[in-house]
């Protein structure tokens, strides 16, 4: 569970994921401040204008008699006259006097002086003596045409009457932006997945490739891609050629020494019927014999040389039932009864070759050695393929386990060999990866279990 999981986190499309999960999530995090200010600064202007227009009210009402300001009893703007109303309005003079309010104004008691700074109008913010704090338009007006400002007209309202608008904004940016997040997120998803799309395709022509499906990869890939297939496809091709070439010299190099090792055979058995030279003709034999097994051998161990880019899958049983049947006509006198157990569709990351000279050799010995059974079984689990073969002859010493896995060692002298057999079946076995134990049968007998790793096939 452990490894699938590290295998979606390490996937490249939930990489590039969580990549774009981050940067948009900054991103939007970044952007509501930058929403939230655009809409304070729209709202604030909207209040300012609306100020604005309240002291054009009180201007157009104010009256000048004999130097002296006269506000009428009614306003146009009802609301200054109500008491619970919000809009509030002052008229100071230019010693910052005040010389009129609004009657909804009666129970604030703000601190604020006008500045007569010349810019004609500002709007900003104040408290008064209880902490509540309001936007306040000021604007200096002449009402007796001098040259100086007579008069500033102020206009305020309680910022609290828009810290609703403010809390629900910021109640909607929040959602607008978490959908937005959201379906930004699918959209990124869907987009990935169409872009790797390339990815997931030439992953499945290189399982083709390994499996031995097609001989290279395609071309319909995007134009990022393409230096990486053609790339693979010359090694692909160099590494045929290379495999070719190395067959063919083996092949050479055994039908090269096949005559002479005939040739030496049949002077052997023409000295043979000499009387004189009978001894040195069965050493001339015997070493014959020897060289041509050290030949097999070693040409045998050369060819395991497997590619790095393909896989091997092999189904055991058509390949275990020709082996058994070729053995029960070798030692058909012996009546060797043979069960085995697995699954009908099991399949051995082993090369076919390799697979029949390694279980030739360990059944060739079952056979030999057994006294009447034979008991073959293979499993497959989440990690690795074992093939186990046991007997119930003399069995293995404990002490000699290692000795027979060597080259040149044998246990049993009675029948002819170079003891080669067992350590070509190690040397198959290294070359995949594998492990192979020599243990003591529940028959009485040996049991040679191998093991192979399953990064050769296909689960």
């Amino acid at each position: 569970m452990q490894k699938r999981r590290y295998l979606r986190i390490s996937s490249l499309r939930m990489r590039l994921m969580l990549g774009a999960v981050v940067t948009v999530s900054l991103f939007m995090l970044a952007l509501f401040p930058a929403l939230q200010q655009v809409f304070t600064v729209s709202l604030e202007e909207s209040i300012e204008q609306r100020l604005a227009a309240d002291a054009s009210a009180l201007i157009s009402a104010a009256r000048i008699t004999q130097g002296q300001l006269q506000m009428p009893e009614k306003l146009p703007d009802e609301e200054f006259d109500i008491l619970p109303a919000r809009q509030l309005g002052f008229i100071y003079d230019n010693k910052n006097g005040l010389l009129w309010r609004s009657r909804s104004s009666e129970q604030v008691m703000i601190d604020y002086r006008p500045k007569y700074d010349g810019h004609g109008h500002e709007f900003l913010r104040a408290k008064d003596r209880q902490g509540r704090e309001f936007f306040i338009y000021d604007v200096e007006v002449d009402l007796l045409r001098g040259q100086s400002a007579d008069f500033s007209i102020v206009t305020m309202q309680p910022v609290s009457d828009y810290q609703s608008m403010y809390d629900s904004l910021r109640q909607q940016l929040y959602i607008w932006l978490g959908l937005a997040l959201l379906l930004l997120l699918g959209f990124l998803w869907l987009g990935l997945g169409w872009g790797i799309r390339s990815l997931r395709s030439l992953s499945a022509e290189l399982d083709d490739v390994e499996n031995g499906k097609r001989a290279s990869l395609s071309d319909e890939h995007p134009r990022e891609l393409l230096r990486l297939t053609r790339s693979l496809n010359r090694l692909l091709d160099s590494e045929r050629q290379q495999s070719e070439r190395y067959r063919h010299s083996l092949d050479d190099l055994a039908h090269s020494l096949k005559t002479p090792l005939a040739v030496l055979q049949s002077v052997g058995e023409v000295l043979s019927l000499q009387a004189q030279s009978s001894e040195q003709a069965r050493t001339l034999q015997g070493q014959v014999n020897r060289m041509s097994q050290q030949i097999s051998y070693q040409l045998q161990r050369a060819s395991l040389r497997k590619s790095g880019l393909l896989r091997y899958s092999v189904k055991l049983k058509p390949l275990l039932e020709s082996l058994l049947e070729a053995l029960d006509k070798v030692y058909r006198d012996k009546r060797v009864r043979v069960t085995y157990s697995f699954a009908d569709e099991l399949r051995v990351p082993v090369e076919k070759g390799a697979l029949l000279e390694l279980l030739g050799n360990i059944l060739e010995n079952a056979y030999r050695l057994c006294i009447s059974e034979v008991r073959i079984s293979a499993q497959l689990t989440a990690t690795e393929c074992e093939l186990t073969v046991e007997d119930d002859g003399p069995g293995v010493p404990e002490h000699q386990r290692e000795r027979i896995l060597k080259r040149g060692e044998r246990l049993d002298t009675q029948y002819p060999g170079q003891g080669i057999g067992t350590a070509m079946v190690k040397d198959i076995i290294d070359s995949y990866g594998g492990q192979l134990f020599v243990e003591e049968s529940a028959l009485g007998g040996a049991q040679f279990r191998v093991i192979f790793p399953l990064n050769h096939i296909e689960r």
